[in-house]
């Protein structure tokens, strides 16, 4: 927040609801039987926001963004240093295009997508349709009867995200589909028509395909770390 800020928030009353359930006897003894052969498991959907700084004046690669397990699906975009850092005048979730001119990522070097992203931002002579387009392939979709709000003014404007699905058969918006994990690295790389003049985050936000499971003993295991 700004240092001449004003603002306090006083929070007066809390109250947590929670639905209780009386569960018969019979339904307990076949869990207790159940777990004592097998866990109980229950896929999930992990997800990770990432924030990387871009100096003015700077392209940028980044390296090892992601080191471990792969995603399943990434969405990239990036604000200004100041709004991400709490200035009141300014919006944080305003992503702006900020020039690129180049946008690529690469998952143990096999880049994604197969042919960079070039798109033009200018007021002049716009094409910026294949970037804008990652916002249906990437979020999936471009396989409903659905859109997201967000037409290609208001993007170029102040929603320039970048979505991508990992899957070999892109399927990362659909719960009950179930991928094989992948390990490696993922690399960034993004490029300026000119040099940008201020300070930006670049927000990476990534989905991944985990299970938790639950023993006899009510212990819970879970397939990723933190």
């Amino acid at each position: 927040m700004e240092a001449n800020s004003t603002s306090k928030i006083r929070i007066l009353d809390a109250s947590l609801l929670i639905r209780r359930a009386k569960i018969s006897s019979g339904v307990l003894r076949e869990h207790a039987i159940m777990l004592s052969k097998t866990t109980a498991k229950y896929p999930l959907t992990r997800v990770e926001v990432k924030t990387f700084t871009i100096h003015a004046g700077m392209g940028e690669s980044i390296d090892n963004a992601i080191l471990g397990q792969l995603p399943k699906r990434v969405i990239v975009g990036f604000v200004d240093n100041k709004a991400f850092n709490g200035d009141t005048k300014l919006n944080p979730f305003n992503f702006k295009n900020y020039g690129i001119n180049f946008f690529s990522l690469y998952a143990d070097g096999m880049q994604i997508p197969s042919r960079p992203l070039q798109p033009n931002f200018s007021k002049d002579e716009p094409l910026y349709i294949e970037a804008y387009n990652t916002l249906s392939s990437g979020t999936g979709i471009h396989f409903l009867n659905e859109g997201n709000s967000i037409s290609r003014e208001d993007y170029a404007d102040e929603f320039t995200l970048f979505a991508f699905d990992f899957t070999p058969d892109l399927s990362a918006n659909c719960a009950r589909h179930w991928n094989l994990v992948r390990y490696g690295s993922l690399r960034l790389e993004v490029r300026f028509e000119k040099a940008i003049t201020t300070t930006i985050n670049c927000i990476l936000y990534a989905e991944f395909e985990n299970v938790m499971e639950i023993d006899s003993s009510r212990q819970v295991i879970v397939d990723f770390s933190g």
